[in-house]
């Protein structure tokens, strides 16, 4: 017996927490390598205003540029969407 689930149609977001972190960690890491907004966008072959709107929050970013961003970050994705302590964030090289 085959089970048919109805899911309504509508458009989803992410939660503002993992946006936040998402936001956050790019920024942080951003800075760790030296790099600004518009360096980062040029490695990830993004437009400049792009990064500046993952920093404040305003993008639901797909698989594919988490992937992107991270490569170009030296991190994993899941590094991304993981809140960093606070230990990290200040022994950052």
């Amino acid at each position: 017996m085959t089970h048919r689930f109805t899911v309504p149609m509508m458009l989803r977001t992410p939660s503002s927490s993992i946006r936040a972190t998402l936001a956050e960690n790019v920024r942080s890491y951003r800075k760790d390598h030296g790099l600004s907004q518009e360096e980062l966008a040029d490695l990830c072959e993004l437009h400049r205003t792009y990064i500046g709107s993952v920093e404040r929050e305003e993008r639901n970013v797909s698989l594919s540029t988490l992937e992107v961003l991270a490569e170009a970050l030296g991190v994993s994705v899941p590094e991304l969407l993981t809140i960093r302590a606070e230990h990290d964030r200040k022994n950052a090289p």
